[in-house]
């Protein structure tokens, strides 16, 4: 997991960086009205952030294999406001809830992170498969948003 932490850590400074230079303008700008901008992308990470960070602490204690449950991506940028929120305030949110699954990661042992999860009705993996897949996800979108 070294290799996943480095990284991780690195998309938080490259993220905060892009974050905090660029303007409310590229960032509320939409390619077409259902798509989403930089801030609801950014907003999604943070709704990411928190049912992984959910998901990764309920395995410490949880029966196993761990079920995974989905949440509504669309309905939550939605809902959530991220298009009109303050650019400050969610950056300052997407990265302490970031820091926090961080910690969680660097947490683990080879145990821990062979806990078994149920991804969906009869396929299964386990928690290093889980939090390797956090960050690809949160680099995929991190991408899309300094494009």
């Amino acid at each position: 997991m070294k290799e996943t932490i480095e990284r991780f850590e690195q998309l938080l400074n490259v993220g905060l960086d892009f974050m905090t230079q660029a303007s409310e303008s590229e960032l509320t700008a939409k390619a077409s009205p259902e798509k989403w901008s930089k801030k609801e992308i950014l907003g999604h990470l943070i709704d990411s952030s928190i049912n992984n960070l959910q998901r990764f602490t309920e395995i410490q204690f949880a029966d196993k294999p761990y079920k995974i449950k989905k949440y509504n991506q669309n309905e939550l940028v939605k809902v959530n406001k991220y298009q009109t929120a303050e650019t400050q305030e969610i950056t300052q949110l997407w990265l302490a809830m970031n820091h926090r699954v961080l910690a969680l990661i660097k947490d683990q042992n080879e145990n821990t992170l062979n806990y078994k999860i149920e991804i969906a009705e009869n396929e299964f993996s386990d928690l290093r498969f889980l939090m390797k897949d956090y960050v690809d996800h949160l680099e995929h979108h991190l991408n899309q948003i300094i494009k």
